[in-house]
C-alpha cells in the first residue's frame, strides 16, 4: 500500500503566466481600440455641435432680416466657407453682406488660432443658403467627417462631392461628408 504524497504544488507552471500574460496583452488591447474609437466619436460629437451652432446662427440672421431673405441664398452649388475667399465688404455694406462675411469666417474657424491657421470650425466647414420658394430657405452646413459611415440624404446637394479623398480613400462617395440642415420659413405679412 503506498502512502499519498501530501506536498502542495509549490508556485505557479511558466505556461499558466504565459497564459495568463496573452489574456491581459489582449485585454490591454482591446482598450487601447476602445479608446480610439471614443476619441473619433467625441471629435465627431464636437463637430456636430459647432455645425449647429453655426446653423442656428446663419437662420436666425435670416429670420431677424426677412426683408432681404431672398439675397441670403448661394444654392447649393456655390457654398460659403471653407476652400473660397469670403466676400469683401463693399463700401457701404448691407446687414447681408455683413451676415455673410462673418458666417463664411465662422465657418473657415476665425473663432480660434493656431498660427496663422484658424481652426476654431468644423473640418472643411461650408455653408449652403438654399431658396425654396414661398418664404422657405434651406440652411446646410457641411463638413468633413473623420470616419466614413453613410452618406447624406440625396436631396441635400451642399458640398456634394467635395470631401472625397484620394486613391486608396476610404471617404468615397460622400461617406464621409457630415449636414446638418433646417428650413427657415419667412412669413409674408400683409
Amino acid at each position: 500500500m503506498r502512502i499519498p504524497d501530501t506536498r502542495q504544488q509549490g508556485g505557479l507552471s511558466l505556461v499558466e503566466v504565459l497564459v495568463t500574460m496573452v489574456i491581459l496583452a489582449i485585454g490591454l488591447l482591446g482598450l487601447v481600440g476602445l479608446q480610439a474609437r471614443i476619441q473619433i466619436l467625441q471629435a465627431e460629437s464636437y463637430q456636430r455641435a459647432q455645425a449647429l451652432m453655426l446653423l442656428k446662427d446663419i437662420s436666425g440672421r435670416i429670420t431677424n432680416n426677412r426683408n432681404n431673405a431672398a439675397a441670403y441664398a448661394t444654392g447649393a452649388g456655390s457654398p460659403v466657407g471653407v476652400g473660397m475667399t469670403c466676400p469683401a465688404l463693399p463700401t457701404n455694406p448691407t446687414r447681408r453682406d455683413r451676415d455673410m462675411l462673418e458666417w463664411c469666417s465662422a465657418l473657415q474657424g476665425a473663432s480660434e488660432r493656431i498660427g496663422t491657421n484658424q481652426v476654431g470650425a468644423m473640418v472643411g466647414g461650408r455653408g449652403c443658403v438654399e431658396n425654396l420658394g414661398n418664404g422657405r430657405f434651406l440652411v446646410t452646413v457641411a463638413w468633413q467627417g473623420l470616419a466614413p459611415i453613410s452618406d447624406p440624404p440625396e436631396t441635400v446637394d451642399c458640398g456634394e462631392n467635395l470631401y472625397n479623398g484620394g486613391t486608396g480613400s476610404v471617404c468615397i462617395d460622400d461617406l464621409c461628408r457630415r449636414v446638418v440642415t433646417s428650413i427657415v420659413r419667412i412669413a409674408t405679412l400683409t
